[in-house]
């Protein structure tokens, strides 16, 4: 089993804080961060300099496509940032404790 980081951006903290309820009560992911940022970036010929909340949520790589779905799905942006980034060295007892929150053995046998 291995573990994916998926990032994405959002314009205001309750944007990014109902994508990650809806993550954890979903059972999608085991643990989602959430900051607040600055970000530089080109958007219809212009740089623009925002403020955003990258929320970072840590996930198993097996709920992944359907985290992505749910982010895509709930987000305010008509081109969300949705990046995975995989777990290539990640301690044994944090992916023991991410696939406990994440309750894969009662997902397998369902």
């Amino acid at each position: 089993m291995n573990g994916s980081i998926v990032i994405s951006t959002y314009p205001k903290e309750d944007d990014a804080l109902n994508t990650a309820k809806k993550a954890l009560e979903q059972r999608l992911a085991a643990c989602v961060s959430i900051t607040n940022i600055r970000s530089l970036y080109w958007w219809e010929g212009k740089i623009v300099d925002d403020n955003e909340y990258l929320a970072i949520f840590k996930t198993l790589k097996s709920e992944v496509d359907a985290l992505k779905r749910l982010i895509k799905e709930n987000h305010p942006y008509t081109v969300p940032e949705i990046v995975e980034l995989s777990m290539d060295d990640v301690s044994k007892s944090y992916l023991n404790w991410m696939m406990d929150s994440i309750n894969v053995s009662k997902k397998i046998i369902e």
